[in-house]
């Protein structure tokens, strides 16, 4: 964050986390028109940059008006939590500009052990469950994206069809770093390439594929009651898979 070096540690009692938040130091936030539909942000005037020290500029006005909304919202300190938007933004820009090849090769290796893929053995309720989420994905990247993927049981490795994986990569190719991430996050926390592509085509939405990434967690859940730990670590994770969706709208079709 720009206007501060100091870090926010990854641990500690909540007062402690608050007092170790950088201090918010601007009044004003804005954006400024930088052409093609491009806008940067300000802060008192000042054009913000990104942990790498790039100009944080957003490739929409409409992305550039939510990000100003995080920072207009922050308090006495700066809290990175609760802007999500911003953090994927930098991301874009410090981690996925200049490494487009890299990430779509990512996107792609989940693609290839897709959690859509691998199916239970049992119970048969479990597998009706995966079957009734899953399928119809399947049957939508198959028409859609022309990706045919074999199914498995259990978790031994099945290789996917060359074929079915270059359709995947035909709709990733040329898109930017905006995009990229967004899909990239989405990708890691479901763990499904095929579900992310369907959130970011508009196929599903958010709060489906969320549903569907979490049918085995769903069904232990049903079995045996829910672990307040884990509960709350998956509500942290639906945030970030909330914003990476709401990101990829923002940027337009």
């Amino acid at each position: 964050m720009q206007g501060s070096d100091k870090s926010v540690p990854a641990s500690g009692s909540g007062r402690e986390r608050k007092t170790a938040l950088p201090k918010r130091f601007y009044k004003d936030v804005a954006i400024k028109d930088e052409g093609e539909g491009r806008a940067a942000l300000l802060l008192d005037g000042k054009t913000v940059r990104t942990p790498g020290k790039a100009p944080l500029v957003l490739p929409t006005v409409k992305l550039a008006e939510a990000v100003v909304e995080e920072w207009r919202a922050q308090g006495e300190r700066i809290d990175p939590e609760t802007m999500p938007l911003t953090r994927l933004a930098n991301s874009a820009i410090d981690g996925v500009r200049g490494r487009e090849g890299a990430v779509i090769d990512d996107i792609l290796a989940h693609a290839g052990s897709d959690l859509l893929c691998y199916r239970a053995e049992g119970p048969k309720g479990l597998v009706a469950a995966q079957g009734e989420q899953w399928n119809p994905v399947l049957a939508w990247a198959k028409s859609t994206l022309k990706a045919s993927l074999l199914l498995a049981e259990g978790i031994v490795h099945v290789a996917q069809p060359e074929a079915a994986l270059q359709g995947i990569a035909g709709e990733l190719e040329g898109l930017d770093a905006f995009r990229l991430a967004a899909l990239h996050v989405m990708t890691s926390l479901t763990g499904s390439a095929l579900l992310a592509l369907a959130v970011a085509l508009q196929h599903l939405t958010p709060e489906e594929a969320w549903k569907a990434a979490h049918v085995d967690e769903d069904w232990q859940i049903s079995q045996w009651g829910e672990d307040a730990d884990a509960a709350a670590r998956r509500e942290n994770r639906w945030r970030d898979f909330a914003a990476a969706a709401r990101f990829g709208r923002l940027l337009g079709a």
